[in-house]
């Protein structure tokens, strides 16, 4: 009986290959050891049907990068693709980087295979995403994996630099979370959207510099962007930072340790930029009230303080320089300078002698040396005299029949220091006065903490008269005028003042 294969379709190559393969393997089968040699009849007259597998190729699928970073609801998509039996579905895949569960954020099955996958209730940090794909055969196939940083709260920061920034400046933007970020640092115009780069960093801890010497001289905001894909964070403005490369100084020399009266305060100032003004200011010891005193704008740079309109105490001074651009620099402070206006009264406080020339005899070089209790005004002892050297007359009056004292006193410049008693005389019987030249200079003498004023003259010469030496030392006593007036305006008290120490021959 003869057998009959019945093929319902058209065979394929595939078909025909499965085919050949069967039969090979039964001739094989029928010649082998031990197989029975009787010869098989078929029976039956059925008509049997053998249908080969249309597809038995897993399919190809790979997953889409939505970018480094994202936020929000984001498209994800997939490419999938097979050449048999063709896609059935495509599952989009996502997980927290680290996790071993993957959630299905959507199943797609036609192209293009892609859903929205909303991040909105992720935690920031990374994921993996991933897509598998199933035939129409059931053949599965899933893509490598791809990685994507969330960030829904991630945010940007940049570190106020300072008020005023010069040189190079150090910028520090901080980010919240999340890494692979490129940032830029901005500046713009104060008050204005005219943003422009400074400088860029990408590496964690973020900071870039920015050398102020190319910005101009003005006021600024600032601002840090963060990019990275397709996600910008910007942070907040840091408003009003000036940029000044400005040059400038200013010193405040010191007046002294005790002042009264009218004090002249003076600064030296510089400054690339043009100087409007320095401003001289106290502020009681120790603290930081700082209260102007005067304003000069023009140099030199100098101030009259009038020390009576404040309390007496000690006081710290300084000077502020402001230069046309605005921008100001603060001088060194002087500090704990005492003002004395009230507690010591001003007086002859002392008289003494020099010798220069013959022991016992007025002559030139000898010197008379008068110390006030305290510093005087000196335009009061001779109109506009400021302590140099002067031109001066002395009148030595030898009293009634030249067997009194001596009494000295000045005429002309200076006559306003009073008179001078020496206890003896220099001049012989009926010899009259005798009238000589002399130079008057002043000086400032701190004594126990406390400023003085001394009033020196010395003879230059004998013009007329008989000066005798004298044998007997006495003691000197000296009245001062009251014509004159201490730097407080307070006037010298009329009291004598008695020469200290051992007494001597020259007057």
């Amino acid at each position: 009986m003869k057998h009959r294969l019945e093929i319902r379709r058209t065979p394929t190559k595939r078909t025909l290959s499965l085919l050949a393969l069967a039969l090979t393997a039964g001739a094989s089968i029928a010649g082998a050891t031990g197989f029975s040699s009787a010869t098989f009849v078929s029976a039956s007259s059925s008509t049997g049907s053998v249908q080969a597998a249309a597809d038995w190729t897993p399919p190809t699928v790979a997953m889409t990068s939505p970018g480094s970073t994202v936020s929000g609801t984001v498209t994800v998509t997939a490419t999938a693709a097979d050449d048999r039996s063709g896609i059935a579905s495509v599952q989009l895949q996502a997980r927290a980087a680290g996790a071993t569960t993957w959630s299905t954020i959507c199943t797609a099955t036609k192209s293009p295979y892609s859903c929205s996958w909303s991040t909105t209730g992720l935690a920031d940090g990374a994921y993996d995403l991933r897509a598998i794909a199933t035939d129409k055969a059931g053949y599965t196939a899933t893509s490598a994996t791809v990685r994507t940083t969330v960030l829904n709260t991630a945010t940007i920061t940049l570190a106020d630099p300072g008020d005023v920034v010069s040189g190079t400046v150090t910028l520090k933007p901080t980010i919240s979370s999340g890494t692979g970020w490129s940032v830029r640092v901005e500046r713009a115009p104060l008050g204005t959207t005219s943003w422009t780069t400074i400088c860029t960093t990408s590496t964690s801890p973020y900071s870039c510099s920015w050398a102020t010497g190319s910005t101009p001289y003005g006021r600024y905001d600032l601002r840090a962007v963060a990019t990275s894909g397709s996600t910008t964070i910007t942070s907040p403005v840091v408003p009003d930072t000036l940029v000044d490369n400005t040059v400038r100084s200013i010193t405040l020399a010191d007046p002294g340790a005790f002042l009264e009266g009218t004090v002249n305060l003076t600064a030296t100032a510089s400054s690339t930029a043009p100087v409007a003004s320095v401003v001289f200011q106290r502020a009681a010891a120790g603290t930081t009230s700082w209260t102007t005193i005067c304003t000069d704008t023009a140099a030199p740079w100098a101030c009259a303080w009038a020390t009576t309109g404040v309390n007496d105490g000690s006081y710290d001074l300084r000077a502020v320089l402001t230069d046309t651009n605005g921008a100001t620099a603060t001088s060194n402070v002087v500090a704990a300078r005492k003002v004395d206006n009230v507690t010591t009264p001003l007086r002859a406080l002392d008289i003494q002698t020099i010798n220069g020339g013959v022991a016992g005899r007025i002559d030139p070089g000898d010197r008379i040396v008068l110390t006030y209790s305290r510093l005087l005004d000196l335009g009061t002892v001779t109109p506009g005299w400021d302590g140099r050297p002067v031109q001066v007359g002395m009148t030595v009056d030898r009293g009634f029949l030249s067997l009194s004292t001596d009494t000295l006193y000045l005429t002309g410049p200076g006559s306003n220091l009073g008179t001078v008693r020496t206890g003896t005389s220099s001049g012989g019987f009926l010899s009259g006065n005798a009238v000589l030249d002399a130079t008057m200079t002043a000086s400032t003498e701190t004594v126990n903490g406390v400023p003085r004023t001394t009033v020196t003259i010395e003879i230059d010469n004998v013009v007329r008269g008989i000066i005798n030496s004298v044998t007997r030392a006495s003691t000197l006593e000296w009245t001062p005028s009251t014509a004159v007036f201490g730097l407080n305006g307070q006037r010298v008290a009329g009291t004598t003042a008695t020469e200290s120490g051992a007494s001597d021959l020259d007057f």
